[in-house]
């Protein structure tokens, strides 16, 4: 099985994915470490700063490992926002078949109730070097924008609008 985290910075993604190797023990894959394993190391010249075209350069090679895992029966947890909204088209319904997708959304009106929250809780799984864009403007924009393009190609979006932990929880079966 390998299961599919995305949605917008803040979401908790990697917190999702950590709780899922620890009730399940999959392990599991960051897009951001791969991201900046690839910056650092120079493969790239992209920055982090270059989300749209660091989706099209990522997504290709996390496709694959996706890919692989499912042939080798492995499972795995992928988490990471550069995850195309049409992502489904790179895979036939047999490998469609192991994958479970879980996009994550804060509402406005809970970014708007637990914003210092949000910020306070930014670095439990990983450090966030620099955080200055995260703005109650910035997250909500950003929220939308993948909630209405994962909608728009048919996926389900795991809602965050009231108890935080109750709904990562949900997610874990």
């Amino acid at each position: 099985m390998v299961i599919l985290i995305t949605g917008a910075s803040h979401t908790g993604k990697t917190l999702l994915a950590q709780r899922m190797l620890e009730r399940y023990g999959y392990p599991y894959l960051s897009m951001d470490h791969l991201k900046m394993g690839l910056i650092r190391s120079g493969q790239t010249r992209l920055t982090p700063e270059d989300d749209e075209a660091l989706t099209a350069y990522l997504w290709p090679i996390v496709r694959e490992m996706v890919k692989t895992a499912i042939e080798n029966r492995q499972n795995l947890i992928v988490e990471g926002c550069y995850v195309p909204y049409d992502w489904r088209q790179d895979f036939p319904d047999d490998y469609l078949a192991h994958i479970r997708f879980r996009c994550l959304a804060m509402t406005d009106a809970f970014i708007d109730g637990h914003f210092d929250e949000i910020r306070a809780h930014g670095s439990d799984i990983e450090s966030r070097l620099d955080d200055s864009f995260c703005t109650a403007v910035h997250l909500k924009a950003e929220n939308r924008k993948y909630a209405e393009g994962f909608r728009a190609a048919g996926e389900e979006i795991a809602w965050i609008e009231g108890d935080y932990l109750k709904t990562i929880e949900t997610l874990l079966n």
